[in-house]
């Protein structure tokens, strides 16, 4: 192969005094039957001599060819571009950590806008106001939440921790709101706070490495299940009346997650299933946060009176918070983060926008400034990250 090394009357094996009897140091020098204007490469590392005599990989030469006359310093050394591409990599590193920080600014204000117009409307007396909201789309959404908080502390992305936790704080604030206004059913906000709540002390004494592991599998396995349950059910629901108002796909996906989740308790999983089961649980939390602008869609179509109860600042910080994100997803290549952020940008945040602009709820520079904005941000990420000189993965858009 053009380039190798060939170890050919330039091998030379010195025992090693301060090495046991079966290592050596091995000196390789270019012979030539190299390419001449490649330079020698010198390995003075100790090596396995079974891996040398066994090995069936070649020694190439990876430097790109110069001038002859070119000077011994014209190109750095291996050591010095693997310094070189490290530098770069904790710069993007840095980089993009600091803008999934900032996403915490827009999450901190996302609901804000929303809470207060709700509160106007509970003052004044128009709780129908508050049904532009679907309560089943914000209970996929908390849940989806509350799931990835998880999923996120486990990875140690500190920023994502933040806006998850910023995200399902500030959600639950509208759905105290939606119970307060009965646009949700009273059992269901007790069974939701009480989830909430248990998921926010076990998260936090996680992060802090203060919770038993028993209990937190404890958790992760009740989160699975509630994940598989309720994500069949929540898209159903959300075409009743359309269709037959039933209990059977929520009820199926939990004697499924149950008995999936117990055989890999006991050990009956094999390796792969426990997997599957892996990742199956992040996907359906991803999925549940990715049905929300479904539901708000769908109930934007269905009652058009009331998008008013919508507020467009709400869903331009939608935009801003996930737009932010999506640079940390790609550059730690998490396919399923990316999914997340890149859906809630395009259908939750740019997609309701589109609806209270086809209702005439904002104005036409209101909506073309967002959407240029957007494309824009989209299109500077993607021509900075395909492709990518940092890494041999394929980027998020070719897994799609």
């Amino acid at each position: 192969m053009a380039g190798s090394l060939f170890l050919i009357n330039k091998v030379k094996l010195q025992s090693s005094s301060c090495c046991p009897s079966s290592t050596y140091r091995l000196r390789v020098e270019s012979s030539s039957f190299c390419q001449p204007h490649l330079r020698g490469i010198v390995i003075n590392n100790e090596l396995h001599l079974k891996k040398i005599v066994f090995s069936t990989q070649s020694i190439c030469c990876r430097l790109n060819p110069v001038s002859a006359i070119s000077s011994e310093d014209a190109y750095p050394t291996n050591k010095e571009l693997a310094q070189m591409r490290r530098k770069n990599f904790k710069e993007w590193d840095s980089l993009t950590t600091k803008f999934a920080g900032t996403a915490n600014v827009p999450f901190l204000l996302l609901q804000l806008p929303q809470i207060i117009l709700n509160t106007q409307n509970l003052l004044a007396g128009s709780k129908s106001a508050l049904l532009a909201i679907p309560w089943l789309g914000m209970f996929t959404g908390l849940l989806g939440n509350i799931s990835l908080l998880s999923y996120f502390i486990t990875k140690g992305e500190t920023e994502a921790v933040v806006v998850q936790m910023l995200g399902v704080i500030s959600m639950y604030v509208v759905i105290l709101q939606l119970a307060m206004a009965e646009a949700m059913p009273l059992p269901h906000f007790i069974a939701t706070s009480i989830v909430i709540a248990s998921g926010l002390v076990l998260n936090f004494l996680k992060y802090f490495h203060l919770l038993n592991d028993q209990i937190w599998r404890f958790w992760e396995e009740f989160i699975t299940i509630a994940g598989i349950s309720a994500l069949p059910q929540v898209m159903w629901s959300t075409f009743v009346p359309y269709i037959p108002h039933t209990v059977v796909p929520g009820l199926i996906s939990f004697l499924t997650a149950v008995v999936a989740v117990l055989m890999a308790r006991m050990g009956k999983l094999p390796k792969k299933g426990i997997k599957i089961l892996g990742l199956v649980s992040g996907w359906t939390a991803t999925l549940l946060f990715m049905w929300m602008p479904v539901a708000q869609m769908w109930t934007n179509l269905l009652n058009p009176e009331n998008i008013k109860g919508l507020s467009a600042v709400s869903m331009l910080l939608a935009v801003i918070g996930n737009g932010l994100l999506i640079p940390r997803a790609l550059f730690i290549r998490d396919l399923m983060w990316f999914s997340g952020s890149s859906w809630a940008c395009i259908f939750y945040g740019w997609g309701n926008l589109l609806c209270l602009y086809c209702f005439n709820s904002i104005s036409r520079e209101f909506f073309l400034a967002s959407t240029l904005g957007f494309l824009a941000w989209l299109g500077a990420w993607f021509k900075s990250d395909l492709p990518h000189p940092l890494y041999t993965l394929p980027p998020p858009l070719y897994l799609l």
